[in-house]
């Protein structure tokens, strides 16, 4: 199951968790505080959850 934490590079809203429920956590974060990801951050990991890094 995903849910909904704070981003440690941003400090908006991003997920974590499985992958398939991710829409769900998004509907309830408005769009200007969902963080879209740091791809220049992820290079090489392979981790899909933006929650992952640290």
């Amino acid at each position: 199951m995903c849910y909904a934490v704070q981003c440690q590079v941003c400090g908006k809203t991003t997920w974590a968790g499985c992958g398939e429920h991710v829409d769900e956590v998004k509907a309830g974060v408005p769009d200007d505080q969902w963080c879209g990801g740091h791809p220049e951050l992820d290079a090489g990991t392979g981790d899909r959850s933006p929650a992952g890094r640290g």
